[in-house]
């Protein structure tokens, strides 16, 4: 695995992104058409003729961490989450571990999360 497509707006991992063969070519199989996963191997079933492009992607891990109003918390190191629900369970930065329900959006500047505990998830415009 290259990167993990996430969309924090759900809480989950939505896509894979893996280079292989000789020209190193991207692959990006939606984590819905996984069949297995292992720390070096990715089994997944052939796209659909009808799957949908990936969506844009936005590397999580060495993101900026803002709050809702702009206040910087930290750098994101790592992220856990479950492999069989592909839900994200915490995200851990260099000021310690955000719980999933905190995240609203992710893009190309900075993971924004709400500033102070869980409220309704809505979609945040990406950054």
């Amino acid at each position: 695995m290259r990167a993990l497509t996430v969309d924090p707006a759900s809480g989950t991992v939505t896509h894979v992104r893996t280079r292989s063969g000789r020209l190193r070519r991207e692959t990006v199989p939606a984590w819905a058409d996984l069949d297995a996963a292992g720390p070096d191997m990715l089994i997944a079933r052939p796209p659909s003729s009808t799957s949908a492009e990936p969506p844009p992607h936005h590397d999580l891990l060495g993101s900026k961490v803002l709050t809702e109003d702009g206040e910087e918390r930290g750098t994101v190191l790592d992220a856990a989450f479950d492999p069989l629900t592909a839900r994200i369970e915490a995200v851990l930065t260099t000021r310690g571990e955000l719980p999933a329900d905190r995240l609203l959006g992710l893009g190309d500047h900075a993971l924004v999360i709400r500033a102070r505990g869980a409220g309704p998830r809505t979609p945040a415009p990406h950054v």
